[in-house]
């Protein structure tokens, strides 16, 4: 997903509000009722009579603002698959993904045969402090068993405001009685960066999503793998591998980092807002260092955009499976009582002007889907080259001299 933040003043959101009751209760006085634009009469009309039907003959009495919220929701969902009518709970959701932080006790959870598992607490974390582990399984939540048919029940009830307690129930394999944790909630930062040193002069990046504060993660994790290897890198595994995506900007500064200059990424729209193009600056933190991008079906959007920039420029070769091709960009638009839309506003294009929606970009080198599995088995702190074939591969391809280590494409290219 990519987004773009902007503050918009939705005042037609209540003339519509309105016209829609009114419609409801067929106080129909105007044929030529607008919102911006002429409404279409006889749709609206229409619109009128489902909603009275509903509401007179459906089973079970229904409300008006749930009937109306799921009409808005509907409207905007039909767009495409990527807008969205957010309220109050998926708006907070949104903002946690996009800015990095929240209030909270610091887990990263899944959810593995109905059980809420702990996939790790986050460094620093009151989760981690406590000594809650990988492996936990979440029972209860002050004392109230934790819902197993949706994980985000549980991620909202462990956050909270901050400084706040929470208790939480742990059944941890070898403890025969349940452990109980009693956290108080602080501020999370979610680290969207992590970085290795493969060997000597070979560093390893991988970015899970793309947020506010992805580029000084990924300039920390740059600077630790040159102090820990003790000289600049040699080259890099940047792995985008299942990156959904996330803010725009997060991913300019990424591809920015890599590039001396010319072009990142290119949109169009229907508003002056949606059209833009964006540039890299001077300076590349690797000094043309080898980066080999490992990708597959699961690297979309913003992480697109990267990989896009980096292979269109010459300076990664890409290497896995086609991208997902997400092509768009989305706004989120505030709206009143804490709720918003997620409207997808421009298209964009790589520095060679593709346009990569619903297409993907293919690497220079593909991978099979299925790695083929180890003779005997691998150690679980073993180097991740040995863990994982792929990364595995992309090093073999960082020592050979043929990776490209810089360029750009034409100009020629750049003005299509």
């Amino acid at each position: 997903m990519i987004i773009k933040s902007r503050n918009v003043l939705w005042l037609a959101a209540g003339i519509a509000l309105g016209l829609s009751l009114g419609l409801a209760h067929g106080v129909l006085a105007d044929k030529s009722a607008t919102i911006g634009a002429e409404l279409p009469w006889q749709d609206a009309r229409m619109l009128a009579e489902v909603l009275e039907r509903v509401k007179s003959d459906y089973v079970n009495p229904v409300d008006d603002h749930e009937l109306l919220q799921a009409a808005i929701r509907g409207m905007v969902s039909s767009l495409d698959p990527y807008s969205a009518f957010l309220d109050g709970d998926e708006y907070d959701e949104l903002k946690i993904s996009s800015s990095g932080e929240y209030s909270g006790v610091g887990i990263e959870v899944s959810m593995e045969d109905d059980q809420v598992v702990v996939v790790s607490p986050f460094e620093g974390s009151p989760a981690a402090e406590a000594g809650i582990r990988t492996g936990d399984v979440i029972a209860t939540i002050d004392g109230i068993p934790v819902n197993t048919t949706t994980l985000s029940d549980t991620i909202g009830r462990m956050r909270g405001k901050e400084g706040t307690l929470v208790k939480i129930g742990i059944l941890r394999q070898g403890s025969a009685e349940p452990l109980l944790f009693t956290l108080k909630r602080s501020r999370v930062e979610l680290h969207s960066v992590k970085g290795e040193l493969l060997e000597p002069g070979f560093g390893y990046v991988r970015i899970a999503q793309f947020s506010e504060t992805t580029g000084d993660d990924l300039e920390s994790a740059l600077k630790d793998l040159r102090k820990r290897n003790g000289a600049p890198l040699k080259g890099l595994v940047l792995d985008l591998r299942n990156n959904p995506g996330g803010v725009l900007e997060a991913a300019v500064y990424v591809a920015d980092a890599f590039l001396d200059k010319g072009v990142i990424v290119t949109a169009k729209g229907r508003t002056p807002e949606s059209k833009f193009e964006m540039d890299a600056t001077p300076g590349d933190d690797l000094n043309g260092a080898p980066i080999v991008v490992l990708v597959n079906g699961g690297s979309a959007s913003a992480a697109e955009i990267v990989a896009g920039a980096l292979k269109d420029h010459h300076r990664a070769t890409l290497m896995g499976r086609t991208t997902f091709g997400k092509g768009s960009v989305q706004t989120v638009m505030p709206l009143s009582d804490d709720r918003a839309i997620k409207l997808t506003t421009s298209l964009y294009y790589t520095p060679s002007g593709v346009s990569i929606n619903h297409r993907g970009i293919a690497p220079d080198i593909e991978l099979p889907r299925e790695p083929t599995p180890p003779t005997a088995p691998v150690p679980a702190d073993a180097p991740l080259q040995q863990r994982d074939p792929e990364v595995k591969r992309a090093l073999q391809e960082l020592k050979a001299p043929t990776v490209p280590r810089s360029g750009s494409v034409t100009a020629s290219v750049l003005l299509r």
